[in-house]
């Protein structure tokens, strides 16, 4: 008998254990609702956090970011050119026109949800549609490689690819985000593997049914480089250009592709 090494494959779960992802899962699409029906101007992000953690909690869940290594909101609310992890804040206040990103975790029963998306505030204008646009299009593509036997940079690939073809569809260019991206998710929220938002196919571990990873392509409309603000969390563009996030935790099944954070109607 053959002693090969063993494949590394993307850490996967069982049907049962998905059922109670997704249950977390939903937690976290109701209370991203929920802050988008609360973000008018005039509004604070601190009062967006505040309904967050409010619908996380009413529904028996606890939210993952609070206190996360010292993290202080239930969201991360970043506005314009703050691409992820911005700390809600009173002083924070939304105006017209904003492209505000909210990400929000929550946990139940010790398992995970992990989701992001991003709007406006009231109207905005057509070039921030557009990039939000293809952030989710962009997301969209890579869960749509969530099948099994592909390999994660498969997954990597696919994100790029989506990027590269809401660029045609809208005749600009798109920044990737450089070095920030998907993960593996379960019991706890970052796990193994760490997944790229471009790169070639074919590469790192295999998905298998019932693997699960959080898909969060993030565009800029212009660079690819980013600086983290003094109070060590905020990410912004390095060229003060507007960013977008979307964000899904997806599992492999035999059916295709599983978001497990889905959001009600």
């Amino acid at each position: 008998m053959g002693f090969g090494r063993k494949r590394k494959v993307v850490p996967f779960r069982t049907a049962g254990e998905l059922d109670a992802m997704a249950a977390a899962g939903a937690i976290v699409g109701a209370a991203l609702v929920a802050v988008r029906e609360a973000a008018k101007p005039g509004v604070s992000t601190l009062e967006l956090d505040e309904v967050a953690e409010s619908v996380i909690r009413d529904a028996g869940a606890v939210p993952s970011f609070k206190g996360y290594h010292g993290f202080s909101g239930s969201i991360c609310s970043s506005v314009n050119d703050r691409v992820v992890h911005g700390i809600p804040s009173a002083e924070d206040i939304l105006a017209e026109g904003d492209l505000v990103s909210i990400d929000c975790g929550a946990i139940l029963d010790g398992w995970h949800g992990d989701s992001a998306w991003t709007f406006g505030v009231g109207d905005i204008i057509e070039a921030d549609q557009q990039l939000s646009e293809a952030t989710r299009l962009s997301m969209e593509a890579g869960i749509a490689a969530m099948l099994p036997g592909n390999r994660l940079t498969d997954i990597s690939h696919a994100i790029e690819l989506g990027t590269r073809a809401a660029e045609v569809a809208h005749d600009r260019k798109y920044g990737i985000v450089d070095g920030y991206g998907g993960h593996g998710i379960g019991r706890e929220m970052h796990m193994e593997p760490f997944l790229a938002n471009e790169g070639a196919p074919g590469k790192g571990p295999q998905l298998v049914v019932g693997s699960v990873l959080a898909i969060e392509p993030m565009l800029t409309l212009g660079t690819t480089d980013t600086v983290v603000l003094d109070d060590d969390w905020t990410v912004v563009t390095s060229d003060g250009t507007r960013a977008a996030h979307w964000e899904h935790t997806v599992a492999v099944t035999e059916d295709g592709p599983r978001i497990l954070t889905l959001r009600p109607e």
